[in-house]
């Protein structure tokens, strides 16, 4: 088992401590929080050891699963880098692309592996149809939160937007040519809502949309193609594939036609791929163990972390 030690025991630091505390891949050596009073508070009621010096914690580990404010995330990484540990290091990667960039150098220098928690790419939902994912042209994303003060000292691109980013970035296999966005700020001082258009150099134009302030949530994408519209919800854990093929000579009474203007005719169909229920924050912790013990590449690298942060600054830089 990994020795494992976690940076942070907020909302989401507190998530990780319990899962990786009942992961059979790690052994919890403990944690570090800056704010001592709420990781006594954390070690009193969870039972977490509690290090008083960061640098005592990445001693004993094998791990460092950086789980801060994105602000900290490079000082964290580049601490734990130095001392020959692994990382797992939440979205974004940090927050500006030369530390992104220093953080890739440091990483090859010391032979060490990291990864990226871009937690969207473990939903069961996008699982069950990532294959089926095939030269999309267009993409449509809405990605809607009610407001919450927490993660709000960075834009909404970088709080919510980043998650669509990186999916599109993996099933995209082409470079961005041209961004075009707008954000507005409701209630923080960065931009509470963003729209962007990606353009990429295969023709293929994504359209995301983010808020920090809606009354609902909602989190869905929808990927068309060639014969083909696909559907995920990520909140819901639901897919829809619904996909066109040549239509027989004989349609059955029940067949879906379609002619367009040039005479084709087409017969609709739909898919209902298995959606397995899983523990998304669970796996990307445990696939990161199975990289690290069978030295492979881990499941969001890095440098695809560096990438979807230099596309979201692209965003913002556009506004």
């Amino acid at each position: 088992m990994l020795k494992v030690g976690v940076l942070g025991a907020g909302h989401l630091g507190k998530i990780h401590l319990r899962l990786l505390n009942e992961s059979n891949y790690y052994e919890l050596v403990g944690f570090y929080d800056p704010d001592e009073i709420n990781a006594k508070k954390v070690s009193d009621e969870f039972g977490y050891t509690y290090f008083e010096n960061i640098n005592a914690l990445i001693d004993a580990v094998d791990v460092v699963d950086i789980v801060t404010p994105t602000l900290s995330h490079f000082d964290c990484a580049k601490k734990a880098v130095k001392k020959g540990k692994h990382i797992f290091i939440e979205k974004p990667i940090t927050n500006t692309l030369a530390e992104a960039e220093d953080l890739l150098r440091l990483v090859a220098d010391q032979g060490v592996k990291g990864q990226v928690g871009h937690v969207e790419r473990f939903n069961p939902a996008f699982l069950s149809v990532k294959d089926k994912i095939d030269t999309p042209m267009f993409i449509e994303t809405h990605r809607l939160a009610e407001f919450n003060p927490r993660g709000t000292d960075v834009p909404v691109v970088l709080d919510l937007m980043i998650h669509d980013i990186d999916a599109i970035l993996s099933v995209v296999d082409s470079d961005v040519k041209q961004i075009n966005a707008s954000g507005v700020s409701v209630i923080s001082q960065s931009p509470d809502i963003a729209n962007a258009r990606i353009e990429f150099e295969n023709g293929c134009v994504a359209n995301l949309t983010s808020s920090r302030i809606s009354l609902k949530n909602m989190r869905k994408s929808r990927f068309f193609q060639r014969d083909a519209y696909i559907s995920v919800d990520f909140l819901e854990k639901k897919v829809e594939v619904v996909k066109m093929q040549d239509a027989p000579e004989k349609p059955g009474d029940f067949d879906m036609i379609l002619q367009n203007a040039e005479g084709e005719k087409k017969r609709i169909y739909f898919e209902n791929p298995d959606v397995h229920a899983n523990n998304a924050i669970l796996d990307e912790l445990e696939t990161f163990a199975e990289a690290i013990n069978n030295n492979t590449e881990p499941v969001v690298t890095l440098e695809q972390g560096t990438k979807a942060l230099r596309v979201a600054l692209q965003i913002i830089a556009s506004f």
